[in-house]
């Protein structure tokens, strides 16, 4: 096993690795708790290995989860993003939002300190992605396939779509709102305080805490990632990491649109 390995596996906190499929190098990325010995020992590595295998980056600000789509949903404490609704195999309205989200408690309102409104069916957390199904409690809810972009507006999304390097995405969440940025990296491992999470989208949108669980889609109306956490803020940017929605809907069942 080669030291660049070693490191990878080693899931240093306020790390994180994506593959850029264009060159097939390795993009590490670092925040600024990552110091002194743990530092010296990453540029060490990525020095050995050479740029034509990995490039060592610096982010601002500490790799968290944006545990704060859409609309708020809230649940005791936490307040995160609506991400995408969904219709079950089963026909039953329901949406995706971040795992993380979904691990922290089993119902969700709309407001805080509300009626639940939605019901946690399933959710992954940290491991091998970042997702939750929630299901609405009333299966007459009206959940129709859009993302609340502001102002009363609502963007229809047609379908999911895999990520690609450069690819031009917008993100809402209820706490920023609407931002922009590109795919800069695909199936990022990313060590969070909480845990180590696999598979994720890394992008250049901002995010901020109660974004957690909000989409990522472009502007042809595709559902691409649920957002998951990151560093930096909408004023001094940052780098974010996506649940990709392909993977999401394929493992809880599920298609992109609303109920009937």
């Amino acid at each position: 096993m080669d030291r660049l390995t070693q490191l990878r596996q080693a899931h240093i906190p306020g790390t994180a690795w994506a593959m850029d499929p264009r060159t097939d190098t390795m993009v590490v990325t670092a925040d600024e708790t990552v110091t002194g010995r743990t530092w010296d020992r990453l540029e060490s590595t990525v020095d050995d290995v050479g740029t034509d295998v990995a490039t060592l980056r610096r982010t601002t600000g500490e790799i968290s989860l944006f545990a704060e789509g859409g609309d708020a949903i809230f649940a005791g404490g936490g307040r995160c993003s609506l991400g995408f609704n969904v219709v079950t195999a089963d026909g039953a309205p329901a949406f995706l939002t971040a795992g993380h989200c979904g691990v922290i408690a089993e119902q969700w309102s709309e407001q805080a300190g509300g009626e639940p409104i939605a019901t946690v069916t399933e959710a992954v957390f940290p491991g091998e992605g970042d997702f939750a199904l929630l299901t609405y409690d009333d299966p007459a809810a009206d959940a129709p396939s859009a993302v609340d972009v502001g102002d009363g507006q609502l963007f229809e999304i047609e379908g999911p779509a895999e990520a690609e390097i450069g690819l031009p995405v917008f993100r809402m969440g209820s706490t920023t709102g609407l931002f922009d940025g590109e795919v800069t990296g695909l199936e990022a491992t990313v060590n969070y305080p909480e845990g180590t999470v696999t598979g994720l989208i890394q992008t250049t949108v901002c995010a901020e805490p109660g974004d957690s669980g909000g989409p990522l889609f472009t502007e042809q109306g595709t559902a691409v990632g649920l957002t998951s956490g990151g560093s930096g803020d909408c004023t001094n940017g940052g780098v974010t990491f996506f649940q990709p929605v392909t993977t999401a809907l394929a493992a809880v069942n599920a298609e992109i649109g609303g109920a009937e």
